[in-house]
């Protein structure tokens, strides 16, 4: 069975972007030292292939623990790295952008997915402080005034405004509350009058191209009994200083 986390697929699906940016890169990466950022970085280890010696020139890591991360930022800098692959949590996220800026640093900077809210990371931050950071996401942006009238952003705002009016729809992880509900929500239909565990599983593990209102379009959900793994496509954005732009189609 396939046990790795979110964060090491896709972060193997990244870790070719910061060399389709910069083809000659010298990157730094910093990861909290929990088991899920080192999946992490192997995959992105594993995505660079052989020559993941030779482009990775700094690794730090710090403990959840610590005050501040700055030690670990000072040392990144001084390794001449002008790629930054980013991957806190939420807190140190915001610590290192903001540092990164206070030592003049203008790397080109990679965010984990799970530190990409505005509200909670960017803001904290300072948005002129976060502009240019490259991400990657599988979900519609409510923000996105291209996305307007989309049927599905209308519903999730109706939403917001009725059980969570103090929220932001700006704040990623009320959309990604939004969006597993949707997908725990479709594997119960599909469980039908058989609620047991087993049944439960056996559908959980049977996802096959399933399109849910809140993914982007092309995203689907696929899984198998050896593979727990849903999402395998993201979109790669970049911060304006307001929002959240996507890259790619």
């Amino acid at each position: 069975m396939d046990h790795r986390s979110p964060a090491h697929v896709l972060s193997g699906w990244r870790s070719s972007r910061p060399l389709a940016h910069k083809p000659d890169a010298k990157i730094a990466i910093l990861r909290e030292n929990e088991d899920i950022a080192k999946e992490a970085v192997k995959g992105f280890r594993d995505g660079l292939g052989s020559g993941s010696g030779q482009l990775i020139v700094k690794e730090q890591s710090y403990e959840l623990s610590d005050p501040t991360i700055d030690t670990q930022m000072l040392t990144l800098k001084a390794s001449g790295a002008d790629t930054f692959y980013d991957v806190s949590s939420p807190k140190f996220a915001a610590q290192g952008i903001r540092k990164a800026s206070e030592l003049g640093s203008k790397p080109l900077h990679f965010l984990v997915y799970g530190s990409q809210s505005i509200q909670a990371v960017l803001e904290p931050a300072g948005l002129e402080n976060a502009t240019g950071i490259i991400s990657a996401t599988f979900g519609r942006d409510p923000t996105d005034p291209r996305g307007k009238d989309d049927p599905n952003t209308k519903d999730f705002l109706a939403w917001l405004q009725k059980y969570y009016p103090g929220g932001k729809a700006s704040d990623i992880f009320i959309g990604a509350g939004w969006a597993f509900a949707q997908r725990l929500v479709y594997v119960l239909k599909q469980c039908g009058n058989d609620l047991t565990r087993e049944n439960l599983m056996r559908q959980t593990a049977n996802l096959h191209n399933v399109a849910l209102p809140w993914l982007l379009p092309g995203v689907t959900l696929n899984t198998s009994p050896t593979d727990y793994q849903p999402i395998k496509d993201m979109s790669e954005m970049r911060f304006d200083g307001k929002t959240w732009d996507l890259l790619t189609e």
